[in-house]
């Protein structure tokens, strides 16, 4: 039996798990295939080893002849087969310089701005110029699925939201309004909405306007397995489009975003979830709440304390309502102080910055330079021991034990330098932050609830401190409050003085 395998997209061959070269693979097992012809060499493959191992190993295996017409081989005539690895040869090198020359390409559009992708993406499309415009139904979709975010919702949440009010998803919706295909289209199931469709587009920095391209990559042309790279090694434009979210939305919903909240059993969602943290240990406090006790005794607790108990720190307990107060009453106070009087509240947290911001950065550069420091001592210490190892001062034994230890300090060095240069960035951000929290405070002038959007939008976190009694229902308990933007703020002078004097 004489079976033609040829191979109708050329440049696809440097990959052998075609599924009709499988099936060839499954016949020839078989027994059903005796000869295999194709036109020529490259038409079977463009992989210099695998081609290789299948004429010459793999198919006299089964007994099977193999014919390439153009390139004049057959491997029952030896003489004609002496080529032959050349030839393949340059085959693969042929699908190398084609994927150094994409690759180039893609790199230059890159740099001149242009999007790399080809489909439009949820909530846009693509006008006659080719250029991304804002698709007014999927896109009302994308805003509330922003704004569902900003308010509690997780993706699971949301994506269950969606498929109960029968949105249609990306992909049906992409098929049904504009033909468009996706390999992940199934009909079938046209609301099918994912946590993972839903946190993907949360993420997606092409919704505030922006195009970042070379986020993925590929190691060579023979590893098609995709690579993610941070956003600092990825070519980002800017306004590239006009945006579905605004920035403070965006701002929001990345907040939200890392404190990831889950679903408690009594089907609510926790406003405060990753913003109260414990003032002597650093950690965010749990909130306590349960169908047998009244929402009024609804409290938040030290995690440490709760999982290691009182021997490494201490309860730091506060109700859930008293917080509701303390911090709707300090957002009120804070705001209205940045509305009201802008030039003096300005003045007022960029003293407070100066000093207590500085101090901090201060503290963080010198821990910097201490990590910087022993990553260099450590690079000194590396190069000793293969030194020492390749004159034969210490056995192979030796380095192992004496470089495993010093392997593992560095990976923990190399995962604490970045957030450490992180957090130095945002505290320098802090200190020009004024401006800006004086505009958000214009806009919001009646403010009557903490809501999640709320509490993400001003506070960053609220630190909780132990009780200068345990336990005692009327002992003092210090609440600090750091916002977005301008950090601590405390009570003006003004205001301690009033406060402090009988009405």
């Amino acid at each position: 039996m004489i079976l033609l395998a040829f191979c109708r997209y050329r440049y696809h061959t440097s990959l052998f798990d075609r599924p009709d070269f499988q099936r060839l693979l499954a016949d020839i097992e078989e027994g059903k295939v005796r000869t295999v012809i194709t036109k020529d060499l490259s038409r079977l493959g463009r992989n210099q080893l695998h081609t290789g191992l299948y004429i010459e190993e793999r198919f006299p295996m089964f007994g099977v002849r193999y014919i390439a017409i153009n390139d004049h081989v057959d491997t029952d005539s030896g003489e004609s087969n002496d080529l032959m690895p050349f030839k393949n040869l340059f085959n693969e090198w042929f699908v190398r310089d084609t994927s150094r020359k994409i690759r180039a390409v893609q790199r230059a559009k890159a740099e001149r701005g242009e999007r790399l992708g080809t489909r439009a993406p949820y909530g846009y499309m693509k006008d006659e110029q080719k250029k991304l415009v804002i698709d007014e139904e999927s896109g009302a979709v994308v805003r509330r699925i922003f704004s569902l975010c900003a308010a509690g919702n997780g993706p699971s949440r949301i994506a269950r939201m969606l498929k109960r009010e029968q949105v249609l998803c990306p992909t049906v919706y992409a098929y049904r309004k504009f033909g468009v295909s996706h390999t992940s289209l199934d009909l079938e199931k046209p609301y099918h909405w994912t946590s993972s469709t839903v946190a993907n587009m949360l993420e997606n920095e092409l919704y505030l306007g922006n195009t970042v391209n070379m986020k993925y990559s590929t190691r060579s042309y023979k590893d098609k397995h995709k690579m993610e790279h941070p956003r600092e090694d990825c070519m980002v434009v800017e306004g590239s489009h006009e945006a579905l979210i605004d920035k403070e939305t965006w701002d929001i919903v990345q907040r939200v975003r890392q404190n990831k909240r889950r679903r408690t059993n009594m089907d609510e969602q926790n406003k405060w979830s990753g913003l109260v943290v414990c003032a002597d240990c650093g950690s965010v406090m749990v909130l306590h709440r349960a169908h047998t006790m009244s929402a009024s005794y609804n409290h938040f607790t030290c995690r440490t304390y709760k999982k290691e108990g009182a021997e490494v720190c201490t309860a730091h307990y506060i109700r859930e309502c008293i917080l509701d107060e303390v911090v709707l009453e300090d957002i009120r106070r804070v705001t209205a102080r940045a509305r009201e009087h802008p030039q003096e509240f300005a003045a007022y947290i960029s003293g407070k910055q100066s000093a207590e911001l500085q101090r901090e950065i201060r503290g963080k550069e010198k821990e910097l330079t201490a990590l910087n420091q022993r990553a260099r001592e450590l690079d000194a210490i590396f190069k000793r021991l293969y030194e020492d190892s390749a004159l034969g001062r210490i056995t192979a034994e030796q380095f192992k034990s004496l470089s495993s230890s010093y392997t593992e300090e560095m990976a923990a060095l190399k995962e604490k330098i970045p957030g450490c240069e992180a957090a130095i960035q945002a505290l320098r951000e802090q200190v020009c932050g004024t401006d800006h929290f004086i505009a958000l405070a214009k806009k919001c002038t009646d403010i009557r609830e903490l809501t999640p959007e709320l509490l993400r939008l001003f506070i960053r976190k609220i630190v909780v401190h132990e009780k200068d009694v345990k336990w005692s229902k009327h002992a003092r308990q210090t609440v600090e409050i750091h916002y977005n933007d301008i950090g601590y703020v405390g009570a003006a002078p003004e205001e301690a003085q009033n406060m402090a004097e009988p009405a």
